[in-house]
């Protein structure tokens, strides 16, 4: 199958259309919550790390449950009713704020049920693009969703930082409750033969340890899965407390700290197209050890940053390099991933190494806030930063280098 039979599918351009609306609003939500916990709710560095802590607290939770339950059923009526649910739960936000409701623990409590619902949406969306497209197309496949979270990266934020100017950040997260209906809208036109094994009988523990041991023993999915696991963990610290170090620290503004964001949305467009000619040319396992570099590199630049233009290009240059690299091993990484583990194994992998992934978060976001409130934010950057140097050094040593 080319570029463009890809593309012919009609089944992967409505999954690749709702993509493309889900996340530009889920980026505008991303930055618009930025200034209503810093300059409305008035949070502190870390209650600002609890909030990122329960968008990801259900992965640590049930996601390995939520894996079994995706590989028992269906995946594209969990697309649509996950996607149909978080519009009105997103819708809250804004409503609640409207009517003065809206506070940090109701906050806090609407993040994580949002987030137990995205986490039940990942391991079926991860898992249902084999269905879609050939697998010797896979890696394109993932190089087309990356381009579009990427680009979404880039709208998003832009978005959300004149929005909120205009009504105010509370407002402009409805943006991201009407994507969410959008996409689900979107994923009820996909088309897809799906055919699920239904063995004579299940057991839940069973079905767990046989997920669990198909990615912690496999000779490049272990490695994988450990490195991804220490760079969630410090990439989450450095996240947490950023936005403190732009808005308070630096003293700009919600339309600065989207633009930062933004700019490594168009290092991540970058990234995804040239994944796939990075892959031919020095191999899967290369590139995703390259791109693995990139984040660490990059976030060097934004303790040493400061005030005025400056200060905001170091921003702007860190958070390039970061989308880049993101966009440069995300399609290899996935689609190995993808191709190398059974159908009926697809939704416990990718529940377990994605939802694993995020519970790093919810010890990494609340940690960097307390290392911010402690040791001030510029040491707390300091300490992910050298993490993440640890998780690329171990990478460049693993067996992923040379998968091809």
């Amino acid at each position: 199958m080319s570029d463009t039979r890809l593309l012919e599918s009609s089944g992967f351009r409505l999954f690749w259309a709702s993509d493309t609306v889900s996340m530009t609003g889920s980026y505008v939500t991303m930055v618009a919550l930025q200034p209503l916990i810093v300059n409305v709710l008035h949070a502190t560095t870390t209650e600002g790390g609890l909030l990122q802590a329960a968008r990801w607290l259900p992965y640590l939770l049930f996601g390995l449950v939520a894996g079994v339950l995706v590989d028992r059923y269906r995946r594209k009526p969990v697309l649509v009713g996950a996607d149909l649910i978080r519009f009105g739960l997103v819708g809250l936000i804004p409503l609640l704020a409207a009517f003065d409701r809206l506070s940090m623990p109701v906050l806090i409590g609407l993040i994580a049920a949002i987030g137990m619902l995205s986490l039940v949406y990942d391991a079926a969306h991860q898992s249902i693009l084999p269905r879609l497209v050939p697998k010797s197309r896979l890696t394109e496949a993932n190089a087309r969703l990356g381009q579009t979270d990427a680009a979404a990266q880039m709208v998003g934020p832009a978005l959300a930082g004149g929005l909120v100017q205009v009504v105010g950040p509370a407002t402009a997260i409805l943006v991201d409750a009407v994507s969410y209906l959008a996409s689900g809208l979107l994923l009820m036109r996909v088309k897809v033969a799906e055919h699920i094994e239904r063995p004579e009988s299940r057991h839940l523990g069973r079905e767990l340890r046989e997920g669990l041991a198909w990615v912690y023993r496999h000779r490049v999915l272990a490695p994988m899965a450990y490195t991804a696991h220490v760079w969630f963990l410090f990439n989450s610290m450095v996240t947490a407390v950023l936005p403190f170090y732009v808005l308070r620290t630096l003293g700009f503004d919600a339309a600065a700290l989207g633009l930062i964001i933004a700019v490594g949305g168009v290092g991540g467009v970058l990234g995804a197209l040239l994944s796939m000619r990075a892959t031919r040319v020095l191999g899967a396992g290369p590139t995703i050890v390259v791109g693995h570099w990139l984040t660490p590199l990059g976030y060097v630049l934004i303790p040493l940053s400061g005030h005025g233009t400056v200060g905001l290009v170091l921003l702007c240059a860190a958070q390039f390099a970061f989308g880049f690299g993101l966009g440069v091993d995300g399609p290899p990484e996935m689609a190995y991933r993808q191709s190398v583990t059974p159908d009926r194994l697809l939704g416990r992998t990718n529940a377990t190494m994605r939802s694993l992934n995020r519970g790093a978060i919810v010890l990494g976001a609340p940690i960097g806030g307390l290392l911010a409130a402690w040791l001030g934010i510029p040491s707390a950057l300091w300490i992910g930063i050298a993490g993440l140097t640890v998780q690329a050094v171990a990478i460049t040593l693993s067996p992923i280098r040379t998968i091809s």
